[in-house]
């Protein structure tokens, strides 16, 4: 009977969807994505203290990715993944402040860090993505798309062929990059600028389709939020024992980007757009340590276990995409290009690589071909939650060190560069990465390696050999 319904399913979706060849198909793409926001901070997830009805009634009309990732663990190189269709090898797009973050006495590999941005002088790192990369905007413009960005930016001084770049939904300009965080009204203000383009398309009976690219500021810190919706979640929290000490700033800042969700959906209906609007909604990256928790998840926002890199991922599209459906094969940040170039009969680039695949099948219903997925960061970054130790010690210090990870199916291979380390979990069984089967499983190991170096070779993979002479495992940082 299991056997059955899946058929079932599967024969719904396809007869949902018409021939998407045809111009008069193309869809709105809204794309909406939260800064920070953690797998386990929505409530389709099982969040116990936030409030997040419009995302989770945004699941309930579409699918819902159960194995989301973006293309990295954190805010700058994931951005960068979704708007040039690259993994971060490509674009040399690894940390925002380009260098490692931590007291470069702990590094045993040098590497660019705050002390000495240059390093050995071998790898790159950069902030911008560079001007003339085939964007995502310009290949949906060359199709016949309005390309609208609000919101964080993240990628430098360049636009990237968007027809509007306004990061507080105000008109301010990229210079504003990275000034907006702990803005109390900025998700409302954003929310405002995405509705009024909604209306405005409706209003003139524009033929043209467009893609609204949307990406909150909030949840990141500094934790702030309107005072009247902290004192609410102040309430609830006094108002029983809770598992933990839940932060009621953190859950009102959730609730700006849920509330922003349903007004944004409200619109299109309103406009009589949704029917043919599809509606993306995600974070750039795990949870932050310091603001929340990623539990049962290991890690957080940097780190290259599960609770870095999973992220809540919903796709809705009435009429076309299942309602309650969910989709177990992992996708990644790079797969968007591909997928929305499809949806909009656009041309992929010629001039660089596209490394992801459309996700159009698995909204229909239909299986994609088995692939690995990778990430690669080849810098350190230290945290208040610590899973990484320094080198030659029990001493737990950093969120991550360098590396380089492959999921292929319900396993992912973690290389470490300081010593070749190498961790193997099924991330399908043990979603929380407690145990390592690297020596249980030589083969296997072996087998996702040389998938893993191909990939580095393929890539041009920065990795650090250089041992930095400054290396101290007894510094002491405080």
């Amino acid at each position: 009977m299991p056997h059955m319904r899946m058929i079932k399913t599967v024969v719904l979706c396809l007869a949902l969807w018409p021939c998407l060849s045809r111009a008069s198909n193309k869809p709105n793409i809204v794309f909406i994505m939260a800064d920070d926001l953690g797998w386990a901070d929505v409530g389709y997830q099982g969040a116990e203290f936030y409030e997040t009805p419009n995302i989770d009634s945004l699941s309930a009309s579409g699918m819902t990715f159960s194995d989301g990732y973006p293309g990295a663990a954190n805010c700058l190189p994931s951005r960068s993944c979704i708007i040039s269709g690259m993994y971060t090898p490509r674009t040399k797009m690894y940390q925002p402040g380009r260098v490692a973050k931590g007291p470069a006495e702990l590094m045993k590999l040098l590497v660019p860090n705050q002390k000495d941005a240059k390093g050995d002088g071998t790898i790159e790192s950069t902030t911008h993505l560079d001007p003339s990369t085939e964007s995502l905007a310009r290949i949906l413009k060359a199709a016949g798309y309005q390309a609208i960005h609000l919101g964080k930016w993240h990628l430098g001084s360049t636009g990237q062929g968007f027809d509007i770049n306004d990061l507080d939904g105000r008109g301010a300009g990229l210079e504003m990059d990275n000034r907006l965080y702990g803005d109390k009204d900025v998700a409302e203000w954003i929310t405002d600028a995405a509705i009024g383009h909604i209306e405005d398309s409706a209003a003139n009976d524009n033929e043209d389709p467009f893609f609204l690219y949307i990406n909150h500021w909030d949840v990141h810190v500094p934790i702030n939020a309107r005072a009247a919706v902290v004192k609410k979640y102040q309430n609830k929290l006094g108002a029983k024992e809770w598992s933990r000490d839940w932060d009621p700033v953190y859950a009102a800042m959730i609730e700006a980007v849920d509330t922003s969700v349903g007004r944004i959906r409200k619109a299109l209906e309103a406009s009589g757009l949704s029917e043919n609007t599809l509606i993306v909604f995600t974070s750039d990256n795990g949870g932050h340590a310091g603001a929340t928790w990623n539990d049962p998840l290991k890690g957080s926002k940097g780190s290259f276990y599960e609770g870095g890199i999973r992220v809540p991922l919903i796709m809705s599209w009435p009429g076309k995409i299942e309602p309650g459906s969910v989709c177990q094969t992992p996708v990644t940040g790079v797969d968007y290009m591909p997928t929305f170039a499809e949806l909009a009969g656009a041309a992929l680039p010629s001039s660089q690589p596209v490394d992801g695949v459309s996700l159009v099948p698995l909204m229909k219903g239909d299986p994609i071909p088995e692939r690995s997925i990778f990430w690669h960061y080849p810098l350190y970054l230290n945290s208040r939650l610590q899973v990484k130790p320094v080198f030659g010690t029990e001493r737990m210090y950093w969120r991550t060190t360098p590396c380089s990870v492959v999921r292929t199916g319900d396993w992912k291979l973690m290389q470490f560069f300081e010593s070749d380390a190498l961790e193997l979990y099924n991330v399908r069984e043990d979603i929380g990465e407690q145990n390592n089967l690297a020596a249980q499983y030589p083969e296997r190991v072996e087998r996702m390696l040389g998938t893993l170096q191909s990939w580095q070779r393929e890539t041009n993979a920065d990795i650090p050999t250089t041992l930095n002479p400054s290396f101290d495992p007894n510094f002491n940082t405080r």
